[in-house]
């Protein structure tokens, strides 16, 4: 049997090849939840992940045995939003999540970015709360009517903070 809690998660810059792998893995993770396929058919342009994101979001993949899960960030200025964070539920819970939010935190502040905006869905603002984030609001999303909660985490005091995650 496999411990699973002993295994490491290595995080690394994404490469284009991997496009086909990361839009399998965001896919996977709004299934997770039960959302209903219409919805993930509105969804798709978010979900789908092509060479030119890369020219305009820093994307790092969480490694254990596979690619487990990836994050996408944007800085522009004072502020990074993150585009999208994303576990294939297979590796659910297995610390791939808090090491990919700790990557993009690092590389947010890296490039001088004080804030991290989050769109987050509603399933995981706990996740994102045990971060340090805060609700500041709401952002309307798809289908119409819809409203995900805005956070906002403040880099310098974010807990998940790691020095030994290498910026960019």
């Amino acid at each position: 049997m496999t411990d699973f809690a002993a295994m490491p998660v290595r995080i690394r810059p994404a490469r284009v090849e991997e496009c086909s792998r990361l839009t399998a893995i965001a896919h996977a993770a709004k299934r997770h939840w039960g959302y209903p396929e219409e919805w993930i058919a509105l969804w798709r342009d978010e979900l789908t992940y092509t060479p030119a994101r890369f020219a305009s979001e820093q994307i790092h993949v969480a490694e254990i045995d596979e690619v487990a899960g990836f994050v996408a960030l944007r800085v522009d200025g004072d502020d990074a939003e993150l585009e999208g964070l994303w576990v294939d539920p297979a590796w659910m819970g297995r610390g791939a999540g808090r090491a990919l939010l700790a990557a993009a935190i690092e590389s947010a502040a890296a490039a001088g970015a004080s804030i991290m905006i989050i769109a987050a869905d509603p399933n995981a603002v706990g996740f994102y709360e045990g971060a340090g984030a805060r609700r500041t609001g709401w952002i309307e999303s798809r289908p119409a009517g819809r409203r995900l909660p805005r956070m906002v985490l403040s880099l310098a005091a974010a807990p998940g903070r790691r020095r030994d995650v290498p910026p960019g």
